[in-house]
């Protein structure tokens, strides 16, 4: 009887010591994107076999840890719904009775001490998108301290939605990968959407009531980041004037804008997790250095790609909002150009678009409150490139100039409900140049789809800008949305 305890007492401490452990964002509430192979994966002892046994079609898929005890595996989701349970379970060795039946017959259950179960509950299926950047991406719905979303309070008390879920990565800037984020997935609440990204709750809501599926938002941001700092290392050597060499005490000392700390901390744990999607708010703290900005994006957005294994998935982002950047000792640069690059990126990088804020700035705060223009914008996109909703207004571009005497004759592009200026029929917002360069205040009308531009100053005009400033309210309208700043030149 002794050596029958001792031993079912091995077997138990057996079974503790064989557990499943997954990453944070594989956890109870969380939400899969549905109708695809999906990737899940985690530690377990090594050599042994796990299985993951999925509710919507009774299916058990299979894989082995590895040398380090790393596993992964793919299921096969269904179409949106829910709620589902997901079953992991660890097999170690056989077991079998050893123990003289004659003293104690045990029934076999007792003696399957050879597995340990991880059930997830309340799993959804629906569609999933990442959502990254910066402070105005990170900006909660409560806002910050003395800056507040506009619409908050309304928003808060409709909020309740169990087929939204979110989940926020604790930041963590790294020196080297990490292997998991802190977080939790929760449904959509009033408690839960306070302490929630305005922009990515715009967005997620609209996406909700538009296609009637559950959604999931994973929101991976860092206020001031830069965009180097959500890039590898690799991607970067195509940059000089990006430090190369980093050590603990940079990312110490540098943190957000530490180059490859947040991908290191907080992108790299996601990388495989399957989604629709992402949506992007950054460029604020890449005004000073905006020069060279497009391509550094462009390559963030490949990279990205290239390491999800998902191709070309949709990447949609933010123009970076108007505001008076000599409140913060940066006078000397125009954040004009920082949006003149990415408005570039569209044309750089397949299947990926902008969403224009000029009307949505705020002249003395680098957080503009009009959070739901840029959410349901971003929506506007997603709905119309990657789900195919019919009807949805689009964002008009510049697309050239034409000089008639003393006119400039202004063209555009995905413009057939043709441009408007919101305030009137003239605009304070363009400039005219000769060549000498000097840009005067110009006269501006509207016929049809053009926007006509003159100054009795220019005889001889060689240049056009629009809203090329940091500060600007933007006027010039197509559909109800805002346009580009712009600039014919490139002085």
């Amino acid at each position: 009887m002794r050596k029958l305890i001792c031993l079912i007492c091995a077997l138990c401490g057996l079974c503790a010591a064989a557990e499943v452990k997954l990453p944070a964002f594989f956890s109870d509430n969380m939400v899969l994107q549905q109708q695809t192979c999906v990737r899940l994966w985690g530690t377990a002892e090594q050599g042994k076999t796990v299985t993951a046994t999925t509710s919507w079609d009774g299916k058990t898929y299979t894989a082995k840890a590895d040398q380090t005890g790393h596993f992964v595996l793919t299921v096969q989701t269904p179409e949106a719904g829910g709620p589902y349970d997901i079953t992991f379970q660890e097999h170690a060795t056989s077991g079998k009775a050893v123990a003289n039946s004659s003293l104690l017959t045990l029934n076999s259950s007792l003696l399957t001490l050879n597995s340990s179960l991880l059930t997830l509950k309340n799993v959804l299926i629906g569609e999933v998108w990442v959502c990254s950047g910066q402070s105005n991406m990170e900006m909660q719905m409560k806002g910050f301290k003395q800056q507040p979303v506009e619409g908050a309070n309304d928003v808060l008390l409709n909020c309740s939605d169990a087929q939204l879920r979110l989940f926020t990565v604790k930041r963590n800037p790294q020196l080297l990968p990490a292997d998991d984020v802190s977080g939790a997935w929760s449904e959509a609440s009033t408690a839960s959407v306070r302490d929630f990204s305005a922009t990515a709750y715009f967005f997620g809501s609209a996406l909700r009531r538009m296609l009637d599926v559950p959604v999931g938002l994973i929101v991976t941001s860092f206020g001031g980041s830069a965009c180097e700092a959500w890039m590898a290392p690799d991607w970067l050597k195509a940059f000089p004037q990006v430090k190369q060499t980093i050590t603990e005490e940079d990312v110490k000392k540098l943190q957000q804008r530490c180059p490859t700390a947040l991908y290191n901390g907080q992108l790299r744990p996601l990388v495989g997790y399957a989604m629709r999607g992402v949506i992007w708010y950054q460029g604020e703290d890449n005004v000073n250095r905006s020069s060279f900005y497009a391509d550094l994006f462009s390559t963030m957005i490949r990279g990205w790609r290239a390491e999800w294994q998902q191709g070309d998935f949709p990447f949609y982002y933010c123009q970076i909002a108007p505001y008076d950047y000599a409140l913060i000792d940066w006078g000397r640069y125009n954040s004009a150009e920082l949006r003149e690059q990415q408005a570039r990126v569209e044309t750089m990088v397949p299947n990926c678009r902008m969403a224009v804020l000029m009307d949505a700035g705020l002249e003395y705060g680098i957080h503009p409150r009009k959070k739901r223009q840029a959410g349901e914008r971003l929506a506007i996109l997603a709905l119309a490139n990657t789900y195919g909703v019919k009807g949805l207004p689009e964002f008009a571009v510049y697309s050239g100039v034409e000089f008639q005497g003393n006119t400039a004759v202004i063209s555009f592009d995905r413009s057939k409900e043709w441009v408007y200026f919101e305030n009137g029929p003239h605009s304070p917002n363009f400039e005219i140049a000769g060549e000498d360069r000097v840009f005067h205040p110009a006269e501006t009308w509207i016929s049809r789809n053009r926007v006509y531009v003159r100054s009795a100053e220019v005889q001889k005009p060689v240049a056009v800008r629009y809203a090329f400033k940091n500060w600007a309210q933007g006027d010039l309208m197509h559909d109800g949305l805002p346009v580009s700043s712009f600039r014919t030149d490139n002085w």
